[in-house]
Order: structure tokens, then sequence, then C-alpha cells
């Protein structure tokens, strides 16, 4: 980006304010950057863990299938999932505070004995599945924070802050050049005065 300014005193004070904000700024957002890598990578490894977990947990009921063609999968649903939020390295993300599962109505006497244990197993199945769910929903929000921290990292380190030392430089260097071309003119001046005064003295006597 082109940073805009004036060869004047005014324009230089505005450089080095704004030089001052970004340079105080960078450390802050640095640490921030910093927080949100630790954080993505950890989400990730959870994330995998949790996916890892649904899959051990299907594998171990793969022995059930024979019982499963039994089973009536609409005796169990989601009826409410409980969310709250939270914030990490300063973004808000969802926490998944509880399930809570609804239960049909089958009859003890009439249903094989086992319908108790499978409620339970898919109650489990579900809560695993959504928690990856949700933490891969964390995961997003994490990247997309930690992108975008890094390239106000990038614009201030690489762009900005060199940017605003360039013109600052240039805004200085004009002035004084300047001010030796004002110094040079009065001396000028100055010689050329006393040398008409010198004539005109001359002139008198």
């Amino acid at each position: 980006m082109a940073i805009k300014f004036q060869y004047n005193k005014t324009s230089l004070q505005q450089l080095e304010k704004q030089l001052k904000v970004r340079e105080r700024s960078l450390p802050t957002i640095k640490s921030k950057e910093s927080a949100l890598r630790i954080e993505v990578k950890r989400t990730k490894d959870e994330v995998r863990s949790l996916e890892l977990q649904l899959e051990e947990e299907i594998r171990s009921y793969e022995n059930m299938v024979a019982l499963w063609n039994e089973f009536n999968p609409s005796l169990i649903k989601v009826k409410d999932v409980t969310l709250s939020t939270r914030k990490i390295a300063g973004v808000l993300v969802p926490v998944l505070s509880d399930i809570e599962f609804e239960i049909g109505t089958y009859s003890l006497f009439n249903s094989p004995s086992w319908y108790a244990d499978g409620i339970e197993l898919l109650k489990v199945l579900a809560r695993t599945g959504i928690e990856a769910e949700f933490s891969g929903m964390k995961l997003e929000l994490l990247e997309h924070a930690r992108k975008k921290t890094t390239q106000k990292v990038n614009l201030f380190e690489k762009v900005q802050i060199p940017g605003y030392k360039d013109a600052i430089r240039k805004v200085k260097r004009f002035m004084e050049d300047e001010e030796s071309l004002s110094k040079s003119s009065q001396k000028i001046m100055r010689s050329n005065q006393e040398k008409r005064n010198l004539k005109e003295e001359e002139e008198v006597a």
C-alpha cells in the first residue's frame, strides 16, 4: 500500500505517530498469532483423536451387526444440544455443554433384553460424533483467525513499518535540504547586501 504524505512538519508528525502505533501493536499481535498457532495445533490433535475414537467405537460394535438388524433406530434421537462460548486467544468459539437425547417407548417384555444397552451404545456414538463436529467448527474459526493475524503481522512487519520509516526519511531529507537551501540563500543575500553597502560607502567617499 502506498503511504500518502506531504513534505511538511505536520505530515512528518502524523507519520511518526502512525509508525509508533504500529511498532507498539506488533508485539501484541505477534503473541496473539503465537497463541493461536498453539491452539490450532491442539484443536487439530483433538479433532483427530475424536475421529479415531469414533472409528474405534464403530468397529467395536461391528460384532453386534446381526443384533442391530432387530433394533429400531427411531427409538433414540438427539432432542437438544446446549452450547456455550468461550474466548481462546481473543477468538470466540462454540463449546458443547450438553446433549439431550429423546428415547422412544418400547416394551421391556417384548423387546430384546439388549435394547437398553443398544440405546446407551448409540448415545456414546452420537456424543463422540457431535463432539468431533464441534471440534471441527472450533478448528475452522481458530484457523481463520490465525490466518488473519498472520496477515496483519506481515502487513505491519513487511509493508507498513518499513513504508512509514521510508516516508519519514524522505520528509526529513526534504526538510533538511530545504533548510540548507534557505541558509545558503540567506548567506548569498547577506553577502550581496554587504557588497551593496560597501559600494554605496565607496561612492559616498
